[in-house]
């Protein structure tokens, strides 16, 4: 592994290559003379706090020579002249350019085979203001951002204990990006806590380009199971959830340049709590929870089960006669569902584009358009739009976007079962779902479908009822 050399001019020509003066223009660097020495400065513009740096080195330039002469090491100059409390001292060339690009001042002196790291930065950051997502009625209003330092802040405002543990480590051969493990070491699991350090230890991947998912991808090693939708992790980006979490001995993973923090082990089951629950008494709370199970299954079964009503109308007892289509369309019913389910996700995409100043009048075009339009063309039939917006306004009930996803193929592939072999197909379709949900593979934990396998009933009472709050509930 290279290392510094003592002289200064052999240090500057690896450094200014490796870092990219003259070729990178946010490269920054300046020579300095302290008392009889030669030094030289590095930093990336845009990181380093200007105020923090010239005040540092303004102490340095001022002092008298004789006595920045007198150390005869960097940890030596360091303990007397430098007086910023987060730098390192270091001589591998390969830390010294992951402490630079992450915003760190190199600073070299002749005669010295190790530099400072001096942590002097400031990154552009946005405000914490409220995610878009998870909103809640009451309680804060707040919400993570891209920066680490930031968030472990929103943390550690909410934990103010010994036992909160932040442990960072860094993975991505080339992006080095930072990972933070925030647990209470008195209540987490050891075991699982070990587990996700070894699977985090074991990436070996160049880039973290996508942040936290491509983390989540990673820690699933060589078997991803590709083909299963349901979600392995769930996300938030609510610091008062978060923090929660950790309480009940959760471990959340913070992963930097991303606002959303990974909560681990992560249960099916899990994805049916939301932060409201929590914000209103336990009776309200548990209703709520209530209505949310239940619109979510209703997602999965409400158009299969009425698709599968309308193919035989025959077969419908007299009480269920409101449900059939009082007037068949040009398209077969099958292809509107199937239609219908791409028109909503084309809308979802096309909003994400839409200019917040053109949002109101595509929503008008859109309703207008692929609604009463294609009703009168008879293309669709009106109960498909009924059932179907019912459905895209279930998919959202529940926090996890990724849930809404997996409910909705799973949809399509009873929908298909359905066509093929009516009521088999209906019960082929739910075997299927089944053995999916039991043989998921979660990146830590028990079991997906923990607590009702492996059984605990006290866990699995704590998701049915919102329970009040005591000294071992948060």
């Amino acid at each position: 592994m290279e290392r510094l050399d003592k002289r200064l001019s052999e240090n500057q020509k690896t450094l200014d290559t490796l870092l990219g003066v003259g070729r990178s223009y946010d490269v920054i660097s300046r020579d300095l003379t302290l008392g009889s020495r030669r030094g030289r400065m590095y930093v990336v513009d845009g990181y380093g706090d200007d105020g923090v740096i010239e005040r540092m080195f303004s102490f340095l330039l001022g002092e008298e020579g004789a006595a920045l002469d007198g150390p005869q090491d960097m940890q030596s100059f360091v303990d007397r002249f430098v007086t910023f409390c987060e730098v390192d001292v270091e001589d591998q060339i390969d830390k010294i350019l992951t402490g630079a690009f992450l915003g760190k001042t190199v600073l070299l002196i002749d005669g010295m085979d190790r530099c400072a790291l001096i942590d002097a930065k400031k990154f552009p950051v946005r405000g914490v203001e409220e995610p878009s997502d998870g909103r809640v009625l009451r309680g804060s209003h707040d919400g993570f951002v891209e920066a680490l330092v930031t968030n472990t802040a929103l943390l550690r405002r909410r934990i103010r204990s010994p036992h909160l543990t932040l442990e960072n480590k860094k993975i991505g051969g080339r992006s080095q990006t930072d990972v933070v493990l925030a647990y209470m070491d008195d209540r987490v699991d050891q075991k699982l806590l070990a587990e996700l350090q070894e699977k985090l230890d074991a990436i070996d991947v160049k880039s973290i380009a996508m942040s936290q998912e491509s983390v989540s991808e990673a820690m699933q090693g060589l078997h991803p199971q590709w083909y299963n939708p349901f979600p392995k992790v769930r996300y938030t980006e609510r610091p008062d959830v978060a923090t929660a979490c950790v309480m009940e001995g959760y471990i959340v993973l913070l992963v930097d340049n991303s606002p959303s923090v990974m909560l681990l082990p992560a249960h099916f089951f899990d994805f049916m709590e939301e932060a409201n629950d929590y914000y209103f008494p336990p009776l309200v709370g548990t209703y709520l929870r209530y209505v949310r199970l239940v619109v979510v299954v209703l997602s999965l079964l409400l158009i299969p089960l009425w698709y599968l009503l309308a193919k035989s109308p025959h077969a419908v007892p007299d009480y269920l006669q409101f449900v059939l289509i009082e007037k068949e369309g040009h398209v077969p019913l099958l292809v509107q569902l199937l239609i219908v389910e791409f028109i909503v996700d084309l809308l979802k995409l096309a909003s994400l584009n839409t200019p917040d100043v053109l949002s109101n009048s595509f929503s008008m075009i859109g309703a207008l358009i692929l609604g009463d339009f294609a009703v009168q063309a008879r293309w669709l039939v009106p109960e498909v739009l009924v059932y179907m917006a019912f459905v895209a306004i279930a998919s959202f009930v529940q926090p996890s976007f990724e849930l809404g996803y997996a409910f909705k193929l799973l949809r399509m592939v009873l929908l298909l079962l359905i066509a093929a072999f009516d009521w088999w197909g209906l019960g082929a379709g739910l075997l299927l779902i089944a053995v999916l949900l039991f043989t998921t593979r979660p990146i830590l934990g028990k079991g997906y479908m923990y607590p009702l396998w492996p059984f605990n009933w006290t866990a699995l009472k704590r998701l049915l009822v919102r329970q009040p709050i005591n000294k071992d509930n948060t």
